[in-house]
């Protein structure tokens, strides 16, 4: 706090802020020959530094100029895998549906035979059986054919002499018949 006052006491004697033209006394020369001298001793230096920086600079850009390069080569590479996968899934999906359609159409065929196989045997079963019944029923029809001849037989020929003359008649003239 006491230079601060000091600051203002000052101010106060010397009337004021003002600009000192005496040049020895500012040290404006000292400054000069400081910056000149530094200037050319350090300017190898310098100059080499900066050299160094302007290459890393340089070298960091083409590097990255590089990296673009590469990774604009390598997206068009990829864009051209991707167009080829997208043609190859295409293709697989053309294919699968093709597939699916003959198997379909497989499918339907093998249900159609095999529907065809059972019908045919549902229709030979049915035949067998319509056979066997027809046997049946002729089988009935020349038993109750014969029943009934038999028993018009016994009652026409109730006397059993007349009844073995006709049979004897009958077997003596199938015997005639056979020889």
């Amino acid at each position: 706090m006491e230079n601060f006052d000091q600051i203002f006491t000052l101010l106060a004697e010397h009337e004021g802020f003002g600009l000192n033209t005496d040049i020895l006394e500012t040290g404006l020369l000292n400054i000069i020959a400081l910056v000149g001298i530094l200037i050319f001793a350090g300017r190898d230096f310098l100059g080499s530094i900066l050299e160094e920086r302007k290459t890393t600079i340089v070298q960091g850009i083409q590097d990255a100029e590089d990296r673009l390069n590469e990774a604009q080569k390598r997206l068009a590479e990829a864009k051209k895998q991707l167009d080829q996968a997208s043609l190859v899934i295409g293709e697989i999906k053309n294919e699968t549906i093709t597939t699916k359609k003959m198997l379909l159409k497989s499918d339907a065929f093998a249900a159609k035979k095999d529907l065809k196989i059972r019908f045919e045997r549902a229709l030979a079963t049915f035949r067998s059986k319509e056979r066997q019944i027809f046997l049946e029923i002729k089988q009935q029809i020349i038993s109750l054919v014969l029943t009934r001849t038999v028993t018009r037989a016994q009652e026409a020929f109730k006397p059993k002499d007349r009844a073995a003359t006709l049979i004897n008649d009958t077997i003596n003239k199938l015997e005639g018949d056979l020889l």
